[in-house]
């Protein structure tokens, strides 16, 4: 079997121990370059997709001549033509469970960072301006987990050893499975109005495209925060900035954005009152490490013929 790991930007898959137990089975090309085209996979019978960054388009899928497996990695697969995939008799297994821990580790750093106003006193200590503001902290506050999944969860764990207030939310969370994870449940609405960090941990579906509206923005205290390590287009965009403009609420740490990369001049780069990363919640050695796990689990029981998780029909 020839199996083709795809843009592997970090060169990070070669050291996992996923990929050397692949190799004891198959032969293994990782390619650290973007894929030039389904010209490039003649003659694999599987890749391994690297998150989203290469998209199976019907064309692209139609051009593929050997490939019957995609090992998608993450838990997200917008990016593939399902309807194709099934009319070619190509498998799409999942590989997830990657990067749990450090989107929940970003998202309690973006909180600090922006509470604790860290990159903008960064910037000014190096420009030659000492100044010492008073900020808040996170003990004593209230945490709001929009979403109370395995990212969610860990969250509000970390959350939690500060000291913090857990209450949570999400489509399918009751009061009982809330205290399970040591969280009190709220309505959405009540989450936003009581909450002093509020925190993004929902999937990217239809119904939460927009989830956050200017609405419920409107909710929060003005002395809160808006935490998104989730997906941009959950959160409204623009009715974000006019609250983070106008003082609405005090500020925002994001991960993700409506367009990726982020232009240049977008007017969330020039809020002093905002902490901007490039998505880099997903990208960590631990979260490779188990990508790499999880994508020779589903080799080795396709190999085998055995279930194994896939994605469905989307």
């Amino acid at each position: 079997m020839r199996i083709a790991i795809l843009d592997d930007i970090h060169q990070a898959w070669d050291s996992t121990d996923g990929v050397r137990q692949l190799r004891e089975r198959a032969e293994v090309d990782i390619f650290t370059a973007p894929t030039s085209g389904p010209e490039q996979l003649d003659g694999y019978d599987a890749v391994i997709a690297n998150r989203e960054r290469t998209r199976f388009d019907r064309a692209f899928l139609a051009a593929l001549k050997t490939v019957k497996l995609i090992v998608q990695t993450g838990n997200h697969a917008a990016h593939i033509d399902f309807a194709a995939v099934e009319e070619l008799g190509i498998t799409v297994g999942k590989a997830s469970g990657g990067y749990s821990v450090g989107a929940a580790e970003l998202a309690i750093g973006l909180a600090i960072a922006a509470m604790r106003r860290i990159p903008e006193l960064d910037r000014k200590l190096r420009d030659g301006v000492w100044e010492v503001p008073s900020t808040p902290i996170l003990q004593g506050k209230t945490f709001g987990a929009v979403g109370l999944g395995r990212v969610g969860h860990h969250t509000a764990r970390i959350a939690a050893a500060f000291g913090m207030k857990i209450i949570a939310w999400s489509p399918t969370l009751n009061a009982a499975r809330a205290a399970e994870a040591g969280a009190e449940y709220r309505s959405l609405d009540n989450l936003m109005a009581e909450a002093d960090v509020v925190s993004i941990h929902v999937s990217m579906l239809p119904e939460t495209r927009g989830l956050i509206d200017a609405r419920r923005i409107g909710l929060m205290r003005q002395s809160a925060w808006l935490i998104n390590t989730a997906r941009g287009p959950i959160v409204d965009q623009v009715a974000l900035v006019d609250a983070l403009k106008s003082g609405r609420i005090a500020g925002a740490g994001l991960d993700v954005f409506d367009e990726e990369p982020l232009p240049a001049g977008h007017p969330l780069t020039t809020l002093p009152n905002v902490v901007l990363t490039p998505h880099i919640g997903w990208p960590t050695d631990a979260g490779y490490a188990r990508f790499a796990e999880a994508a020779c689990e589903v080799v080795e029981a396709f190999l085998a013929a055995k279930d194994f998780p896939r994605f469905g029909a989307h």
